[in-house]
């Protein structure tokens, strides 16, 4: 067989199995790497940037379910949906192969392997891959979407899938941390201006003066410091998709002019006289009951409507538990890469103290308590001790009954408040919030 010009990522944990492949294919690529296991799979992935990947299924771990390499499929495909991925597996699973079929895998082979038939499967999936260079691919400095395999997760990428293609105005909903930057991010990403800016805008750090400017731009001279011609969020957008953040924190006085701007498709610059015509999909996010909201006048009725076509939800991440330690694991290894630990696994107690945690702050606090135990690990495994160090703040018990998001953050932030006695730095760096947004925060609950 002549050699082929491609690069291979060999991931298997058996010594043997590395050893033979390590023979065998030079001897038809032009660059081989194998890892032992999948815990430096992400970091050696972005810098050795491979062909073709091929992934065992089963990894020695305490995350071990009999099938990590789907896990581990989802974040590849996720991160690089170009590079074609084909499953190894020891065991003739027919229907765990199929499911990784239908979740993006190239192709899969059973072990012990015919050495003509793996090859010519890889070569077929580099050839896939030089067939479809030209496609544009997810860009590597934007972190991908976790999806997970919950019910609930489930429906919302099924629901995601169904509308990013079209135009339709998205409203996500969700307590802080459970990923809708992320969300509206994998939207855009699947829509049809992905070649176009995605513009976030962070509307609880906006402050009310320069509200206009920030989203509307202004010319020169409108204010002082105006010394040039600015373009607001909706223009920088145009033709892409402007994400507006926690659009639940809009003073009610305001919403009337973002209101207009979103009927008419147009803006106007401060200072100015012009109608600027702006093509955008709009996603807005928020953590706030809007209907409560609406039914209170705090939030117009009328722009409720215009930003909610379509709506999806976010689920904490204590009602789907078991997304905690996968997600644990794929930070675990994210960490360990970064910051060259060679920490692969979490100890029998580590792993029940975080399936125990409620995790208020979901998924980004998880984040944080495991790149910090990573931090300051010792060994090959991440033991209670680690984690315990540096536990995310305390918070209060949650209210009985049916706590609204809105009761639930300022229960949050009052507990950060008397924890760190009034320092409003360390609340701001505890919630992992601005401290502009935090001061709104503060001001709307009256702390």
């Amino acid at each position: 067989m002549a050699k082929t010009n491609g690069k291979i990522l060999v991931v298997d944990d058996n010594a043997g199995i590395r050893q033979a492949l390590k023979i065998l294919l030079p001897l038809h690529f032009s660059e081989v790497e194998l890892l032992p296991s999948p815990k430096e799979l992400v970091s050696r992935t972005a810098a050795f940037k491979p062909d073709t990947v091929l992934l065992d299924m089963n990894f020695n771990s305490e995350l071990n379910t009999g099938n990590e390499g789907l896990y581990w499929l989802g974040e590849l495909k996720a991160r690089w949906p170009d590079i074609p991925v084909v499953l190894f597996t020891a065991y003739a699973d027919i229907s765990l192969a199929v499911e990784g079929m239908k979740r993006g895998a190239f192709d899969f082979t059973v072990k012990p392997w015919d050495n003509d038939k793996l090859i010519g499967i890889l070569k077929s999936a580099v050839a896939s891959r030089d067939r479809n260079s030209g496609k544009s691919a997810r860009s590597s400095d934007r972190p991908a979407m976790r999806w997970g395999d919950s019910p609930e997760m489930l429906a919302v990428r099924k629901l995601t899938e169904r509308i990013a293609p079209t135009d339709a105005t998205v409203l996500i909903t969700g307590e802080n941390g459970t990923g809708k930057d992320l969300l509206a991010a994998e939207i855009h990403h699947l829509s049809s201006r992905s070649g176009r800016p995605m513009v976030a805008v962070d509307l609880g750090a906006v402050t009310e003066t320069l509200f206009e400017s920030e989203l509307f731009g202004h010319v020169k001279g409108a204010f002082t410091d105006a010394k040039s011609d600015h373009a607001g969020k909706f223009e920088q957008a145009d033709g892409g998709t402007l994400f507006l953040d926690e659009i639940g924190n809009i003073p009610l006085h305001l919403q009337a002019k973002l209101l207009r701007a979103l009927q008419n498709r147009s803006v106007t610059r401060v200072g100015g006289s012009q109608s600027i015509p702006v093509d955008i999909r709009l996603i807005c996010a928020t953590n706030m009951d809007l209907p409560r909201m609406v039914a209170e006048g705090k939030f117009r009725e009328d722009l409720w409507y215009r930003i909610n076509t379509t709506e999806i939800h976010l689920p904490p991440l204590r009602e789907r538990r078991d997304e905690i330690l996968p997600l644990a694991g794929m930070f675990l290894s994210e960490f360990a890469g970064k910051y060259g630990r060679s920490a692969s696994g979490f100890s029998k107690e580590a792993a029940a103290a975080l399936m125990r945690a409620r995790w208020n702050g979901n998924i980004r606090e998880l984040r944080n308590v495991v790149e910090k135990a990573v931090i300051i690990s010792e060994g090959d495994t991440i033991g209670l001790a680690d984690l315990a160090m540096h536990e995310a703040p305390e918070t209060e018990a949650p209210a009985a009954g049916d706590e609204t998001l809105e009761q639930m953050e300022e229960r949050m932030i009052r507990a950060a408040v008397r924890k760190f006695n009034g320092n409003l730095s360390l609340v701001a760096r505890s919630l992992d919030i601005s401290r502009p947004t935090l001061y709104s925060k503060l001001k709307k609950y009256n702390i």
